[in-house]
């Protein structure tokens, strides 16, 4: 049996260590347009991924978050399919605190070889962004802003309107690879970065976060990079 190349050694025992889950994101046939409906064919050749619920001491409810990610030679694209009975939004403005609202969330670290600073990009139903760049899983610099982000929703449904069943929201976001070249060169056929996604979802005290992948935290944080998966770059 061949034995794992990561090995902890702890009070005499040998565990094992899991590899960092892989997803292959595959290159767009054609440039993407970012209008929030995600109904070009090229994202038939997107892998989806469905959320997770991590922390069953939320009492939010467990509502669907599908999402799918391409690239090209000047974007990454990122597109999330939200199931949603009640979308609430109240943040208008950039860098505004959209984590509080109906929002998704993508993490993007392009130097494995560290953990110390990634990325982050917080999309509410209503295309408000909050980006930033972490240090050290505590400290969001929202001073810093990405060039060049496009960002689109549609609703279906009524915002804010707390009394009428709602059915969901389509996010699509292209992200500009310049935002990145201080820290690592463009992608190529074969690049392997880091990510994670998430879902904030409800009304507090009902509010329940889901995530792409387990961070393994005893409390909704997805701020985990040693826990991010793989984003590997495919033709």
């Amino acid at each position: 049996m061949r034995m794992p190349a990561i090995l902890l050694f702890m009070s005499g025992a040998v565990w094992a260590q899991a590899p960092a889950p892989k997803y292959e994101v595959h290159r767009a046939a054609q440039r993407l347009v970012i209008d929030g409906k995600a109904d070009e064919k090229g994202w038939a050749a997107a892998q989806p991924v469905e959320f997770i619920f991590p922390w069953e001491a939320q009492t939010g409810a467990k509502q669907k978050t599908v999402a799918r990610l391409l690239w090209d030679d000047d974007y990454l694209y990122v597109t999330y399919e939200c199931g949603d009975a009640d979308i609430v939004v109240h943040y208008t403005e950039r860098d505004d605190p959209t984590y509080k609202d109906d929002t998704v969330e993508i993490f993007i670290n392009p130097k494995p070889t560290q953990t110390g600073i990634y990325f982050g990009l917080e999309m509410s139903a209503r295309a408000i962004l909050y980006d930033y760049l972490m240090y050290d899983s505590r400290y969001a610099m929202k001073r810093f802003n990405m060039q060049g982000v496009q960002l689109a929703t549609t609703l279906r449904g009524t915002v804010n309107a707390r009394g009428d069943k709602d059915e969901g929201w389509t996010l699509e976001v292209a992200i500009p690879w310049v935002n990145f070249e201080e820290i690592s060169k463009r992608p190529e056929a074969g690049t392997a970065w880091t990510f994670n996604m998430a879902r904030w979802d409800g009304v507090e005290p009902d509010r329940r976060m889901s995530m792409y992948l387990d961070p393994g935290t005893p409390r909704a944080n997805p701020h985990v990079p040693a826990k991010f998966g793989e984003l590997v770059f495919v033709k």
